[in-house]
């Protein structure tokens, strides 16, 4: 199966593969809404889908004029996020024994500020090469 996704912030070495933005889950971060509109001409709508949607999803479908429809048609799969609540201790444990371990955040975006304990924030293609 070819890899489609991945984690890598710097474009040159994504390749065509889709970006999963992990620093939106990172600590001290808050994702807005399941629904948010993204700031392009399209009027793209980012939204929750179904596993069974997800292979044959288009982005571009998925607009400021298509959304409503598409939510009265087969329902919001992000309704049900809140019927169940887990307990926070054990994340709350292995963030702490991370940090213990000098194990960091991942490295956060170039346009956030530098967190202690971040790692080298250099482009690629400009990183010093080992001697």
């Amino acid at each position: 199966m070819p890899v489609v996704a991945t984690t890598k912030w710097w474009k040159e070495e994504r390749d065509d593969r889709v970006f999963l933005d992990y620093n939106q889950n990172a600590r001290d971060r808050t994702v807005g809404s399941a629904y948010s509109v993204r700031a392009n001409p399209e009027g793209q709508v980012s939204c929750p889908l179904t596993w069974d949607e997800l292979m044959d999803a288009d982005p571009a479908d998925l607009t400021i004029a298509t959304v409503r429809a598409r939510v009265a048609e087969v329902g919001d799969p992000s309704k049900p996020i809140d019927d169940v609540a887990f307990p926070l201790e054990s994340l709350l444990e292995l963030a702490a024994r991370d940090e213990r371990e000098g194990l960091g955040d991942e490295r956060w975006p170039p346009h956030f500020r530098k967190q202690a304990g971040g790692g080298a924030r250099v482009h690629p293609s400009r990183a010093r090469k080992p001697r």
